[in-house]
């Protein structure tokens, strides 16, 4: 039986991984196909901000799933200290001892190849199994395959592989600007915006995608228009634009639940309603859409205390959780008595806009006959009394 071995990092599991194994598949058609995240890398530390190794193996299932045949195996992960490959063909042979190994290694690491740990080792028991990572570097290839070949009795195989130009430091890089998804796997590139690996922050477009089956089609326009609206009193009063937007887009993807969904997610996330938003069912998204945008999207205390509080709002409320329940009631498509008052006012005294906005708010929640909650009473008298 051929086995298939293809080991790394995988620091995140990129789009480039993923077309290595593919390759390695289609012309390899290997009986065992084993993907085997490294625990530390031999030649180097892990970089900084790297996710556990347990949640790199997590990745690398995700990333590698849809490859036929592929196993993606904890068997270095699972033990301490640097991860070797000779280590490892060691432990596989005497697991497998009739099987011929192909042991897969990019173009820059075959070349480097006499520098590895027991290299001798492994040109005895494995067929080196090389991927060009340059398009005119057949040459250099065929030159040290020739090498091994009559120094060592190696034997290496050569697969042609078109590969795709990326790095996972370059890609961890990005991650930390809002940038990436592009070059990784659609389920790894979410889970690493869930778990905030890398420090990563979403890529807006992508956050906007995620969110549109969670709106209606009138909803996503006053979504759009709080982000922009978000954004730009964000650039008045000196908060991060992109935490505004992050919010904006996110501040009400539940309100499309029902009451008793709602309820079942208060249940999921262990929230714990008091009557009034027990007995007023607009109040609830609020509340489990911070908890979910926590959930799915990794987002911070900051803009998970912004989405929580955009409906009611509270006494003394930072700048991002003021700019969230104004954008929300004063972006492009609202439309009602006294808004352009209340939307000067939001770019010239954010403190009187809020005492403004709620007591607009309260006017309206009286006029439907509605026991307005307590926090925005509270947010009131705080707002109105100049903020004591």
């Amino acid at each position: 039986m051929k086995t298939a071995i293809y080991g790394g990092s995988f620091n995140p599991p990129h789009l480039g991984h993923v077309s290595v194994a593919r390759t390695v598949y289609e012309q390899l058609q290997p009986d065992r196909f084993l993907i085997i995240p490294t625990n530390i890398p031999p030649h180097k530390d892990m970089a900084q901000g790297s996710p556990t190794s347990v949640e790199r193996l997590a990745l690398c299932r995700l990333a590698f799933e849809e490859i036929p045949g592929a196993e993606v195996s904890d068997l270095e992960i699972s033990r301490e200290g640097r991860s070797y490959s000779a280590d490892t063909v060691e432990l596989l042979r005497r697991q497998y001892p009739e099987d011929t190994f192909y042991l897969v290694v990019g173009s820059d690491m075959f070349l480097s190849f006499c520098t590895w740990y027991k290299f001798q080792y492994l040109l005895e028991n494995c067929v080196l199994t090389v991927l060009s990572r340059e398009e005119d570097d057949l040459l250099e290839l065929e030159r040290f395959q020739q090498e091994l070949e009559e120094k060592y009795g190696a034997k290496v195989l050569l697969l042609p592989h078109e590969p795709l130009p990326m790095s996972s430091g370059d890609i961890r890089d990005r991650l930390r600007l809002g940038l990436g998804a592009d070059m990784l796997p659609e389920k790894v590139y979410a889970e690493i915006i869930r778990r905030r690996c890398y420090e990563a922050q979403p890529e807006l477009t992508w956050l906007r995608t995620q969110v549109t089956p969670m709106l209606t089609s009138q909803r996503m326009a006053h979504t759009a228009g709080c982000e922009q609206e978000a954004v730009q009193l964000a650039r008045r009063w000196g908060e991060n634009p992109e935490s505004a937007a992050v919010a904006g887009i996110l501040h009400d993807i539940t309100k499309i639940l029902s009451y008793d969904e709602q309820l079942i997610l208060c249940e999921k996330y262990g929230i714990i309603l008091d009557n009034a938003e027990k007995e007023n069912p607009k109040l609830l998204h609020a509340i489990t859409g911070a908890a979910k945008a926590r959930d799915l999207f990794g987002v911070s205390e900051e803009i998970y205390e912004a989405i929580r509080w955009h409906t009611t709002g509270k006494p003394d409320m930072t700048t991002l959780e003021k700019i969230i329940y104004l954008a929300d009631y004063i972006e492009p498509t609202r439309d009602f008595e006294g808004l352009d008052r209340l939307r000067a006012l939001a770019y010239d005294d954010l403190d009187k806009a809020m005492a403004l906005g709620l007591e607009m708010s309260l006017e309206e929640i009286r006029r439907q006959n509605v026991e307005p909650h307590r926090a925005s009473l509270e947010a009131y008298l705080w707002y109105s009394e100049g903020g004591r």
